[in-house]
């Protein structure tokens, strides 16, 4: 009979000795957080602040940007401790406390893209009914959702994964994730894969198919519509298809690592597209959105260079 049992700590092993490096890797990790903290923040500020940006669009973007600072700041920190450190272990609450973040951070992300796609959706193919279609309350009511499914369909997948018993307690991955211990459990996981299947299916297959259906939708209009249609359409929708395809990327090989694998992929590969999940999101996103609005830029300037 196999023992089994509840581990008190968990052991990361994808880490490797970075010797004198690590205080080098270390200020490099700290400056990207900080940039990604400070810039989120400021557009925050920037649409919070002014009356003008109560909009729809820059409602879902505020969103967003608030995901991608709970994103980075449920991770960052672990890994800035972790770097300094020469033995890398978690202790299971907050190893499954990690798993909450980072997947509810997931989930937030594509449920956002989807009501963003939707909304330009209603915008371009629907101009003249979009105030009556995208009222306050479905605003209100498309974020609510955003945001409580997927904190209460990730509390349900711990609930399910935090009694197992388990085999041991070596993750490899530089943080953790809930079929990496899933995979370590002696007892029966049907349950559990199950419901991960289906959670996986409704926070990121169907957030895909409503996007695609959106933009199928848009090109329709924009290939039977004026010159000016297109360019509208093409200025608004770019940022948040280069978006989501940044994000899908990340994503998809969170869960390639997660469910096959990797031994073959080099250690440094793997640890660095671990860390893309949780780095270019929250960095280019807002960068990007910043760049591409005019709106968005010039009330940025006018706040830096200190104009009321």
């Amino acid at each position: 009979m196999i023992n089994s049992t509840q581990f008190s700590y968990f052991t990361l092993v994808a880490y490797f000795d970075t010797g004198a490096f690590k205080y080098l890797y270390f200020m490099i990790v700290m400056s990207l957080y900080m940039l990604i903290v400070c810039v989120n923040l400021l557009l925050i500020v920037v649409i919070c602040m002014n009356r003008s940006l109560y909009e729809p669009m820059y409602l879902f973007l505020c969103s967003l940007f608030v995901n991608e600072l709970y994103g980075s700041t449920g991770l960052f920190p672990f890994l800035l401790l972790q770097i300094l450190s020469d033995i890398h272990t978690v202790s299971a609450p907050f190893c499954f406390l990690q798993i909450f973040c980072g997947y509810s951070y997931g989930c937030v992300e594509f449920l956002n893209l989807a009501i963003m796609s939707y909304d330009r959706y209603l915008a371009i193919c629907y101009p003249l009914q979009y105030n009556t279609r995208m009222t306050s309350k479905k605003i209100a009511l498309l974020i609510a959702v955003t945001w409580l499914f997927p904190f209460l369909a990730i509390a349900v997948l711990i609930a399910l994964s935090a009694p197992l018993k388990l085999c041991g307690n070596i993750i490899n991955k530089v943080y953790c994730g809930n079929y990496s211990i899933v995979k370590l459990a002696c007892s029966d996981t049907t349950v559990n894969n199950i419901y991960g299947l289906i959670s996986t299916v409704i926070s990121v297959i169907v957030p895909l198919i409503l996007i695609l259906f959106s933009y199928m939708k848009i090109l329709k209009v924009c290939f039977s519509g004026s010159k000016q249609t297109r360019q509208k359409a093409v200025s608004t929708c770019t940022p948040h298809l280069v978006s989501l395809l940044n994000f899908s990327f990340g994503s998809c090989f969170q869960i390639l690592q997660s469910r096959f694998d990797m031994s073959t992929v080099p250690s440094v590969s793997d640890i660095f597209l671990s860390l893309y999940f949780i780095t270019c999101q929250p960095l280019f996103t807002p960068i990007l959105y910043g760049l591409k609005m005019s709106k968005i830029r010039y009330i940025c300037k006018r706040l830096l260079c200190g104009e009321v």
